[in-house]
């Protein structure tokens, strides 16, 4: 049922806008700072989560893994509407939080990867 893959994309959505929203707000800046990446780990997250502590009916698993698969798209084509070229002339934020982000998902690659290694396993034994 794809219904309940909307749903968790939905949930993951809205969750990641609202911190996103703060951060923005903690930052003293007016937008969303890293919303949609934020809802974007978290999907991926609690997907692989959700997979290993629930037994589901394969439509249910098939709905959930079909809207987590398109998230990616989606969300790409909707940042592409968004005007970089304002942003960057508005200031250093856009910038700084680029490299942040970027920096720390490589910061992030060595571990998560120990960690799946790990949960790989623990799941074989």
């Amino acid at each position: 049922m794809k219904i309940y893959g909307v749903a968790f994309l939905a949930a993951c959505y809205l969750i990641g806008q609202v911190i996103g929203k703060y951060i923005g707000i903690g930052l003293g800046i007016g937008g969303n700072v890293g919303g949609v990446g934020i809802a974007m780990i978290l999907l991926v997250m609690s997907n692989d989560r959700f997979y290993k502590k629930t037994s589901l009916h394969v439509e249910t698993q098939a709905g959930v893994l079909f809207w987590s698969s398109m998230y990616i798209p989606v969300m790409v084509a909707m940042s592409s509407i968004l005007n970089v070229k304002v942003a960057l002339s508005n200031g250093w934020v856009a910038i700084f939080s680029g490299i942040i982000a970027t920096s720390c998902c490589y910061l992030l690659i060595p571990l998560i990867s120990k960690w799946s290694q790990l949960n790989l396993k623990e799941s074989t034994e």
